[in-house]
């Protein structure tokens, strides 16, 4: 950009040249690194973002702790944005709300009196109405933040202080968690057991090495505040734990209450995480009360099936959520006849009582660099965080008690010489260094003489004096002995941690127990069918084998492919963006009209459209070529997706698109190419790699700058047809077989030879 601004940082004595690419390249990163560090990412050490730590040190400051009677929430927010976190009322009041939800944390730092919202998207009521104070758990963030254990920083305006960090005495990061978004990054870390985790420190203390497998003997997974249960296998919940990232696969909990005469229903008790009541009553009303899509005029065939499948299992549900438990759906079937089994995998199928839930482990490093960590390295830094925690504190601590020591050792010499120092004191006139010289006090003990009342001087004083003296010194030595002693100090923190456990460990809510996802199957009897396709697209499928193809077709349409496969076989449709779509047999209509285009039955991406159909049985072998000359071999079953956006499945350069696949039969040994310019090459398939899972492949024929591949064809033993344009234009089919086809058998990725006949190509004749 050829923009500057004249940038003056001197106070007008010079200015310097900065282009406006470059200024809003610096000021976009400021802002970015303030978002990452400043709002929305928790940090490692004490697991808070900053709005959080701001919220309890402010409720703290006010002596709002467990056993304080709680104070209106705008009052706290109040202080909170005066002091510490000069940004919106509402932003700090909903963060404050999260900190108070019992749904929403695993462990609450917030006491909120009042209405503090619902699991069901149920807003809280205004600050103005709700009261909070510290929970009991808040104490772990809180009670060594006065015993040096952390540095503070001026806050917005320099008039008071705030700290930088709360001294967590356990990985608060993992027991609840954190949810944010950045600037070019996130964050989705699940809670934790507070036992499993502390049981996990301890470990990781006891052994820094400890593998992944090794925690998770201590931590099984997540806990979820809501309870449910994580159906991920105990592979996939370590490789998480191992990468910082993975998605969890969880499902609601429910049982089956018996009712009179035989009848039943189901209660779910426990929901996945982020799935509210609402959400599944809406989804229900959804699938039983379809509504049409836009662009549609009417219902689609998917709706319709879904809908009368739901009708025929689901007489009724309702939310009978109160005070005795906090989730009871219960949905009761159309008759006591419905197998139980299909009636709650219907249901899972079809709404959020199965999600999934992903985790992204990104938060603010010990170094002050946001980072995604594994479980270890997030245990490992928090770890060494409360070691530098629990020095602090007994630095702190030695400072105090070397201080007392001075002061009594002091006054135990006024004691032992009282009549010398009140002499001393009444006679001179500047009694303090008077009293340094002659008792050989510093100026410290000095002080503290002068200011001591007298009946501090009387013989009870003195003993206690020098109890205090005998507890103090047996208290500096053990400090001493914790700050030079590693192992004395590890013992230390072991010991914390575990009363902690104690103190404020709760049992497991969320079950980890391994089970395959539901996935409904449309039962379908294997049938022979016939799949008629059209060039324009339009689809239909006739019971059985051995048809006269005396189809008929719109007009301008003709046929594209006759295929005989079965019921339980897909259609696949490959795009010019090289997504390839599947549609079930069983989905086609029938073959008395002119069936329905296929494009009604996907989701095609905007932009592009489709080209190409095949339809057989998944284990069908199929070879793939572009425009360009590239192809693989694969598997029809390799096309298929569960979604009707499809999946991509050719990696395509620009100008490239697919070509019709060839159907390769088992005895197939060869695949032809043929070009623009009427070159053919017929290779091996030897040489052509299988991609099961899709992308570019190999060049299969050498082809000129601007020169394209008309289409590539399965060599049969029959030989090969080729379409043309003879002189005139005339139509012409090109038949070559036996030693025919010799002169133009090469290697993979050669040009080829080009057709002794006289004919212009148009392509294979196809044989589907």
């Amino acid at each position: 950009m050829s923009e500057t601004l004249d940038l003056d940082f001197s106070g007008g004595n010079s200015g310097d040249q900065l282009t406006l690419g470059d200024y809003a390249e610096r000021a976009y990163l400021d802002y970015a690194i303030s978002v990452v560090k400043g709002r929305a990412l928790p940090d490692v050490c004490d697991g808070q973002k900053p709005v959080q730590r701001r919220i309890l040190h402010a409720m703290n400051e006010m002596g709002l702790g467990a056993s304080a009677k709680p104070v209106k929430s705008a009052r706290v927010v109040g202080d909170v944005l005066g002091k510490f976190h000069p940004h919106g009322d509402q932003a700090a009041y909903d963060a404050m709300v999260r900190m108070a939800q019992d749904f929403s944390l695993r462990y609450p730092l917030v006491d909120g009196q009042g209405n503090f919202g619902s699991r069901d998207g149920d807003g809280a009521a205004a600050m103005r109405y709700t009261e909070a104070r510290l929970t009991p758990i808040a104490r772990l963030l809180l009670d060594e933040i006065d015993q040096g254990t952390v540095d503070f920083q001026p806050n917005y305006d320099g008039s008071t202080t705030e700290p930088k960090l709360l001294p967590a005495r356990l990985p608060m990061v993992l027991l609840n968690g954190a949810s944010g978004i950045a600037v070019g990054m996130a964050t989705e870390i699940p809670p934790h057991n507070l036992g499993e985790v502390a049981r996990a420190a301890v470990a990781m203390i006891r052994k820094p090495n400890i593998t992944v497998a090794g925690l998770m003997e201590h931590i099984a997974g997540p806990d979820f505040p809501g309870g449910a249960q994580i159906i991920s296998a105990t592979e996939d919940i370590a490789e998480i734990y191992a990468t910082g990232r993975g998605s969890l696969k969880t499902r609601a909990r429910w049982k089956i209450e018996d009712m009179a005469r035989g009848q039943w229903q189901l209660v779910v008790t426990e929901l996945p995480p982020n799935v509210s009541a609402q959400k599944v009553l809406e989804e229900i009303e959804e699938l039983t009360n379809p509504k049409v899509k836009t662009g549609k005029k009417s219902l689609t065939a998917e709706q319709q099936q879904l809908k009368q499948q739901m009708l025929a299992l689901l007489d009724r549900v309702r939310d009978e959520a109160g005070r005795d438990a906090a989730v009871r759906l219960v949905f009761e079937p159309k008759t006591k006849n419905i197998d139980q089994d299909e009636f709650i995998n219907t249901l899972l199928a079809h709404t959020s009582l199965e999600s999934s839930v992903s985790v992204n482990l990104v938060m603010i490093g010990s170094d002050g660099k946001p980072k995604q960590k594994p479980l270890g390295e997030i245990l490992y830094e928090w770890i060494g965080f409360r070691f530098a925690t629990v020095t602090r504190r007994c630095q702190h601590r030695l400072g105090k008690v070397d201080d007392r020591i001075h002061i009594l050792e002091g006054r135990l010499i006024v004691y032992l010489n009282i009549d010398k120092v009140i002499k001393v004191i009444r006679e001179s006139d500047e009694p303090k260094p008077d009293l340094i010289r002659s008792f050989k006090l510093t100026d410290r003990q000095a002080e503290d003489i002068l200011e001591i009342r007298l009946r501090q001087l009387a013989r009870m004083e003195s003993i206690k004096i020098e109890q205090e003296l005998a507890e103090l010194r047996t208290e500096k030595g053990t400090l001493e002995d914790l700050l030079t002693n590693p192992k004395a100090m590890q013992k230390q923190v072991i010991k914390e941690i575990e009363a902690d456990e104690k103190t404020y460990g709760d049992k497991r809510r969320t079950l980890i127990e391994a089970a395959q996802k539901t996935v409904l199957e449309t039962k379908v009897i294997d049938e022979p069918v016939t799949v008629i396709i059209s060039e324009r697209g339009w689809v239909r499928a006739r019971q059985g084998h051995g048809h006269e193809a005396n189809y008929s077709f719109k007009a301008g349409d003709a046929l594209y492919g006759i295929y005989e496969c079965r019921t339980v076989d897909h259609v696949i449709a490959l795009a010019s963006n090289g997504r390839s779509y599947s549609i079930p047999v069983t989905s086609l209509p029938g073959a008395r009209g002119d069936g329905v285009p296929l494009t009604t039955l996907i989701d095609l991406e905007d932009g592009s459209r489709m080209l190409h159909m095949v339809a057989g049985s998944a284990d069908t072998r199929l070879a793939i070529a572009t425009a360009l000359g590239n192809g693989f071999v694969c598997q029809l079953g390799d096309m298929i997706s569960r979604i009707k956006a499809g999946k991509q499945f050719i990696a395509l350069e620009a100008e490239d698109q697919p070509l019709r696949p060839a159907v390769l039969e088992e005895k197939t040994a060869r695949l032809a190419c043929l070009s623009a310019k009427g070159r053919l090459l017929i290779i091996s398939l030897e040489e052509i790699k299988e991609l099961r899972g899709g992308g570019r492949g190999v060049i299969l024929m050498e082809l000129d700058p601007k020169e394209t591949l008309l289409g590539i064809a399965a060599v049969t033993p029959q030989g090969l047809q080729i379409a043309g344009t003879g002189r005139g234009g005339k139509e012409q089919v090109l038949e070559l077989s036996g030693r025919e086809l010799q002169p133009y058998l090469g290697k993979r990725a050669r040009k080829g030879k080009v057709l002794d006949a006289k004919i212009k190509p148009t392509g294979f004749v196809s044989r589907g």
